[in-house]
């Protein structure tokens, strides 16, 4: 029996040396200013989190990832764990409340919960006309303008591990996440671990979070939902078009399910873009099978020693 049941992966905080070239590259990417002090920078998508990212100054590290619960409850809980700290009142924009533990490799992960709720963000997009909806935009004119991806949401992130079994436990047996698939390696050694939330009855996405096994611990990437694949490759031409390192995309993944795109920011900082999911509640068992090879989808672009080795303190 899990501690708690987190509800959802609320933000990521790191750190880079320059916030004005962070606001630059997030809002090319996608993400709105929700809020800026003289010390960080919050970032939304167009859903109702307050923000979903948070950037602030200094030398260049993965800081925290952040988990949401639906009561403070489940706070008090998670206080009273070895080395957490208190229930304190979260002084940054949005408010809250929030618990800080640290995972086995030495994540600090901020569990939270009372962080305001903003109005959504409303984008016109063009449904599609396939084979067998035909009518979805009947009477109507697709016109698609150039320009950024409109991010909605987070949806996970990636961690890199020495220790993948004792992190995967934690994270299963703190925060109550479930396994959806694991890929097993050449010597029967799990590799990749992918774990979803519990929300009951429920349907999520495929993972919220991603132990990948490694020789170094370290974030590996952060992904974000967009609206649709004509979204996502307007971002792509976009984020090509200012310059920025393309590290792997765009393509269709085996586990999950997603169309992707990975891009690397400034700071070695790699954000994916996605659309499309496997979704599935607490009545799927997963699945353990597969090979390294797997990795690769039916259709896009191999994946990248880059992408495969990245890991970033």
């Amino acid at each position: 029996m899990p501690i708690i049941r987190a509800a959802d992966l609320a933000y990521v905080r790191v750190r880079v040396p320059d916030l004005d070239r962070a606001e630059t590259f997030m809002q090319d990417f996608g993400l709105v200013r929700a809020d800026r002090t003289g010390q960080a920078l919050y970032m939304r998508g167009a859903g109702p989190d307050h923000h979903v990212h948070i950037t602030e100054e200094g030398p260049a590290k993965f800081l925290a990832l952040g988990f949401a619960v639906d009561n403070a409850e489940d706070l008090d809980c998670l206080s009273r764990l070895p080395g957490a700290s208190k229930v304190e009142r979260i002084e940054e924009p949005g408010g809250g409340l929030r618990v800080r533990l640290t995972d086995p490799d030495g994540h600090t992960v901020e569990v939270v919960h009372g962080i305001a709720r903003v109005e959504p963000i409303q984008h016109v997009r063009h449904p599609l006309n396939d084979a067998t909806e035909g009518l979805r935009r009947a009477g109507t004119l697709a016109r698609h303008e150039r320009g950024c991806a409109n991010v909605l949401r987070l949806g996970h992130a990636v961690l890199v591990t020495p220790e993948l079994p004792r992190m995967r436990a934690w994270y299963r047996e703190t925060l109550g996440l479930l396994m959806s698939d694991e890929i097993v390696g050449p010597g029967g050694e799990v590799g990749l671990s992918f774990n979803r939330l519990d929300r009951g009855a429920e349907f999520v996405d495929h993972h919220v979070l991603l132990l990948q096994a490694g020789p170094k611990a370290g974030l590996n990437h952060v992904a974000f939902e967009v609206h649709d694949v004509d979204d996502l490759m307007l971002g792509h031409e976009h984020l090509q078009g200012l310059g920025y390192e393309s590290v792997w995309g765009i393509g269709r993944h085996v586990y999950g399910g997603q169309i992707f795109d990975y891009w690397m920011d400034p700071w070695e900082f790699m954000y994916e873009h996605w659309t499309d999911s496997d979704r599935l509640n607490a009545e799927f068992r997963g699945v353990t099978e597969g090979t390294v090879e797997s990795i690769n989808g039916p259709w896009g672009q191999q994946v990248t020693h880059r992408f495969l080795t990245h890991a970033h303190e």
